[in-house]
């Protein structure tokens, strides 16, 4: 597959804007016209995922990161000229967009179709072809993945590659001319290492523990139904869900009490709702069991903010003030299971955020601009967002990405066709050089030099 695709990169290692337009389009175009398929099988794989998540979460995202490139794409292209010192002129330099090649992409279950096709259209844009291995745990996805892009595209320009862990693992190891990781940082360290071997640059989009701090001035009830949203929405399976809240220990039962009312309003029929997404298998439920298990028996506070929920789909929970070394306090939670820690000053805050690996997503709860640049200033995340919950992903004028633990490199956008480009640097003589009279043999403008020097 690799080999097709170089052969193809090399009969055309520049594809025009209208060329990549084109290809954005047709991507686009097959989306929507099977859509319908997609939220099925996305449905199937997670054994009961909300329609409407799938159709705004992962269609509509997609199809919006493509029409952006498209709108976007002739700017991108150009080339940026930068100015030239006078001891260089006459001259001209500019920094000169070119795709990079092949482009590997591993895309995780938990949004298999935005996950795989955002960063596709970004490597179209950038004019590259690009091979993508999707997650084995939605099998349904991933094959219906790889038969639309096979009915869109020839092998020569994108193709996808099914399997499993084994084919993970010599996916990450192919020569490719960059490679975008999206999912554990554990499995994020193992895909660095294998594309260490061939000087492969990586992008990785990682998880860890994205905190939300609710300030002492927030709307407590707006806040909580931000955060409630950002939790459930996929049952918590989502990268940048908010993993834990710190919230002034004075406001605690208000807050939780403001969660409780948030979650029974976006889900009135409770856990077993149709808009309420299962976990998406075995393993992953028996794992979120085990966390609320050792909280349980470690006597810590229990709070339920949905009843029902049977099978893979798990009610959500809150535990309140975990100690550390519990395991849902080490480890990202990726389910709905949210930890109450308090604080009692917002130093104490932005301190226990600190004392932690960098996030891939902060969120803040304030109506103060001062405390707003104290924890922007603060602390250091791959995002923030403020006074809401997981909408920056979807703006595709900023960049997306991690910074530690959370991950490598950024993408979406600009940033993502850039990610995906080689930006080269052009010097281009105009005229005769000026720099001529500075070769050998040397005479007086070294020495006038040389007395300008030490003055």
């Amino acid at each position: 597959m690799l080999e097709k695709l170089r052969a193809g990169y090399q009969a055309n290692p520049f594809p025009s804007g209208q060329e990549r337009k084109q290809n954005l389009r047709k991507l686009k175009d097959g989306l929507m016209a099977r859509q319908n398929e997609f939220v099925e099988a996305v449905d199937q794989d997670f054994g009961g995922r909300s329609h409407h998540e799938t159709v705004f979460a992962e269609i509509f995202t997609s199809a919006n990161a493509i029409r952006d490139a498209v709108s976007n794409l002739d700017s991108w292209m150009r080339k940026r000229y930068r100015d030239v010192p006078l001891t260089l002129q006459p001259a001209r330099t500019y920094i000169l967009p070119q795709p990079l090649g092949v482009i590997g992409i591993i895309s995780p279950w938990n949004y298999p179709v935005l996950l795989a096709l955002a960063p596709l259209a970004a490597a179209l844009a950038a004019g590259n072809r690009a091979m993508i291995k999707p997650s084995e745990f939605t099998p349904a996805t991933s094959d219906l993945l790889k038969r639309v892009i096979g009915d869109l595209f020839p092998a020569s320009l994108v193709s996808v590659a099914t399997g499993g862990a084994e084919a993970g693992r010599a996916f990450a190891s192919l020569p490719f001319d960059h490679l975008l990781f999206t999912g554990s940082t554990q499995v994020g360290r193992q895909v660095m290492r294998a594309a260490a071997e061939n000087l492969t640059p990586v992008t990785l989009e990682l998880g860890g523990k994205s905190p939300a701090i609710v300030a002492e001035d927030a709307n407590l009830a707006r806040s909580a139904a931000d955060i409630a949203y950002g939790k459930l929405l996929n049952a918590g399976q989502t990268c940048i869900a908010p993993d834990y809240v710190l919230v002034a220990a004075r406001q605690r039962d208000e807050f939780v009490q403001g969660l409780r009312d948030a979650a029974r309003k976006l889900y009135p029929e409770g856990a077993g709702a149709p808009d309420y997404t299962s976990i998406v298998n075995a393993r992953h439920v028996a794992r979120l069991q085990s966390y609320v298990q050792e909280a349980r028996a470690r006597g810590l506070e229990v709070v339920p903010l949905l009843e029902g929920g049977e099978g893979n789909k798990l009610a959500p929970l809150l535990v309140m003030d975990p100690p550390d070394d519990v395991a849902l306090m080490r480890e990202e939670i990726f389910g709905p299971i949210l930890p109450i820690k308090t604080y009692g000053s917002l130093q104490e805050a932005i301190g226990y955020v600190n004392s932690h690996p960098r996030p891939l997503t902060l969120y803040l709860f304030t109506r103060d601009s001062g405390v707003r640049e104290r924890v922007l200033k603060g602390t250091i995340s791959g995002g923030v967002c403020v006074n809401d919950t997981l909408v920056h992903v979807a703006d595709d004028n900023i960049p997306f990405g991690g910074v530690g633990a959370s991950g490598m490199g950024a993408y979406h956008g600009r940033e993502g066709f850039e990610t995906f480009s080689k930006m080269k640097p052009v010097f281009e003589r105009t005229g005769p050089s000026a720099g001529a009279s500075l070769r050998p043999p040397y005479g007086k403008l070294h020495r006038l030099m040389r007395r300008l020097l030490v003055r």
